[in-house]
């Protein structure tokens, strides 16, 4: 597979180097479940996944895929916007967390006018900040070709442009001869 024609495969093999079986990670938007449960393979049986969704019909098919895939057991399914990700993880796990990801935009076959919002989504990334552990990751693929997509990449880059260098270090990833406003990626570590 040529991994820079798919964005959101990109993302994952990206991640995939900072999850180690057993590790917390986080699904920020679980959509229709297929990164859910990718996270689920890689953090393995002894492993945790929280999968956040505000909308029931996301967590509905993300749960009949886990099912399927023998994944359920080790996810948790939330019923929340991300902007919320911190009240659903116990103290104990927080500052924890290998990774944290964002498939931002609509659920794929659902209502293209419920997007993710660039308010929530900036709220979200914050709490993301504080969860993660030192190496940790968090990655968002941003979509803007509609608008709340383009105003959610530009307060995403916005934000990035101005963490610390001390204590993040930042990528973003863009497609530049591709037509029609092709996904894009923000990747964050923290380094302390």
């Amino acid at each position: 597979m040529n991994l820079i024609t798919k964005p959101t495969a990109l993302s994952l093999k990206i991640i995939e180097e900072y999850i180690k079986p057993g590790d917390i990670v986080v699904d920020a938007t679980a959509g229709n479940g297929h990164d859910t449960l990718a996270l689920a393979k890689l953090a393995g049986t002894g492993g945790k996944v929280y999968a956040f969704d505000v909308q029931p019909l996301a967590l509905e098919q993300t749960k009949t895929l886990l099912e399927k895939e023998g994944y359920f057991h080790n996810c948790t399914l939330v019923l929340d916007s991300h902007e919320n990700m911190g009240s659903h993880i116990p103290d104990h796990e927080k500052k924890e967390l290998s990774a944290v990801v964002f498939n931002l935009g609509y659920l794929p076959g659902g209502q293209k006018e419920m997007t993710t919002q660039a308010g929530a989504t900036i709220a979200a990334v914050e709490q993301a900040l504080y969860l993660i552990r030192i190496g940790g990751i968090i990655a968002v693929t941003m979509y803007p070709g509609h608008p709340e997509g383009e105003m959610e990449r530009a307060s995403l880059l916005h934000f990035s442009e101005n963490l610390s260098q001390r204590q993040y270090h930042t990528a973003y990833l863009s497609f530049p001869n591709q037509k029609k406003s092709p996904p894009e990626l923000l990747l964050i570590t923290r380094k302390c």
